[in-house]
């Protein structure tokens, strides 16, 4: 099994292009440095362009930058043709200096494959930590690429799930948590393998932690420039209608209502009012896989928390145009956890003479606060039914008497237009 090609710092390695791919690049690139312009034209044709890897990785990046640039698909994928021809070189040439593994004896080499283990393992946690915040853990890695000989060294790996394998084998996509887990499986099998072999994992392993850093940046950028977006002003002609479920509890408790176009953080003061919760606790939506929430209350209580600003967010910018099905998640109470689908009814007209917000109907009571979220609520409802529960009577003088079967729409839509209280003006 052959690893990269060993270059001297600066050396030279041999870009082919045709003259078809140098024409594109000259007319068309707006982000192009102009000595690679300048050595595209002095190189004759049907010679290669002659640059080092650090000139080939920062011209990788400048045709990479071309893309949103171009409409035209036929150009789209004669870029993505160079750009493989690039990546091809970088993974087939390496100018680090080789690891010194083979010439160390062997307590030496133990302790520096034991560090360089630790190090793979302590950026890999990290990584699908930071992952996991930004919603991208179960999802493809973009970008992701491998070398034949490397996608053949993470076959060889017996503690891969055959799962991660079989993608592997059939090259298709695979997530952040699938190539977190070849670095993790790759660390097994370096403490375990002869030196020659130990130099080959590890530039495997931290080219895989290179890719994992560079698909974490790329959708942390993603999220910044969806947040530099100007604010735009909720449209009040705009009336949708939602159905609220609480899940995973049955009998079903739910409400149906109607609002004006708002932001997500109305919107849930208009979930908390209709349902029967009482702000007390953080909340957050999941829409098409973002997070959105309230920033300044996240933040203060949540550490480092990505996600989108549910303040800024309108309804009219998140529901389809089209009628069709839709649905997202909003979460209340991060301990106890309560998940309700918000299910988009669609959109209706404004009848005069009648004012908004308004819950139609629904079905059963709201569960108390802090009762411990699903299996709370149904262990204090068991022992409210039966005055022989040992807890029947603690309940009782906690929260009092309680129907799990009220439920009033015209209180509610009375709660819905009282809203909450304004907490950021509150002293």
């Amino acid at each position: 099994m052959s690893s990269r090609k060993q270059t001297q710092p600066g050396e030279k390695v041999p870009l082919k292009l045709t003259a078809a791919e140098r024409k594109l690049i000259l007319d068309d690139q707006l982000c192009l440095d102009q000595d690679y312009e300048q050595i595209i034209r002095e190189t004759p044709t049907g010679k290669p362009l002659m640059l080092n890897l650090d000139d080939l990785y920062d011209f990788g990046d400048d045709i990479a930058a071309g893309f949103e640039h171009f409409e035209d698909e036929k150009k789209q994928k004669q870029l993505d043709a160079i750009l493989n021809k690039i990546r091809s070189l970088l993974d087939t040439y390496t100018d680090e200096e080789p690891h010194q593994i083979l010439t160390m004896d062997d307590a030496h080499r133990k302790q520096l494959i034991t560090d360089q283990v630790m190090d793979i393992i302590e950026f890999t946690t990290m990584a699908l930590l930071t992952a996991d915040e930004l919603l991208i853990k179960n999802k493809p890695l973009e970008n992701f690429c491998l070398a034949p000989e490397q996608r053949e060294a993470l076959l060889l790996i017996s503690s891969l799930s055959k799962r991660t394998k079989n993608k592997l084998s059939k090259e298709k996509p695979v997530t952040v948590e699938e190539v977190s887990s070849m670095a993790m499986s790759l660390t097994v099998e370096l403490l375990n393998s002869n030196a020659q072999k130990q130099v080959t994992l590890l530039e495997i392993g931290w080219y895989l932690l290179d890719q994992l850093e560079e698909g974490i940046a790329a959708r942390t950028e993603q999220l910044e420039e969806i947040m530099s977006q100007p604010r735009q002003e909720p449209n009040p002609d705009l009336l949708y209608q939602f159905k609220i479920s609480l899940l995973k509890f049955e009998p079903s408790i739910w409400r149906r209502i109607q609002v004006q176009d708002c932001t997500l953080d109305k919107l849930h003061e208009h979930i908390q009012t209709a349902m029967g919760w009482t702000n007390s606790h953080l909340h957050q939506f999941e829409i098409n896989g973002e997070r959105y929430g309230d920033l300044e209350l996240l933040d203060d209580g949540y550490g480092d928390f990505h996600c989108l600003d549910s303040t800024a967010t309108n309804l009219s910018q998140i529901l389809p145009r089209k009628k069709k099905r839709f649905s997202f998640k909003y979460e209340y109470d991060f301990g106890d956890s309560w998940e309700h689908e918000v299910l988009f009814e669609g959109q209706l007209p404004l009848e005069k003479n009648r004012k908004y917000p308004l819950c139609l109907e629904g079905e059963h009571a709201c569960p108390p606060e802090d009762i411990g979220g699903i299996w709370g609520y149904a262990f204090y409802l068991e022992a409210l039914a039966d005055p022989q529960h040992e807890s029947h009577h603690e309940y009782l003088e906690w929260g009092g008497s309680f129907d799990p079967d009220e439920f009033d729409p015209k209180r509610a839509t009375r709660e819905m237009k009282k809203g909450l209280p304004d907490w950021r003006n509150m002293s």
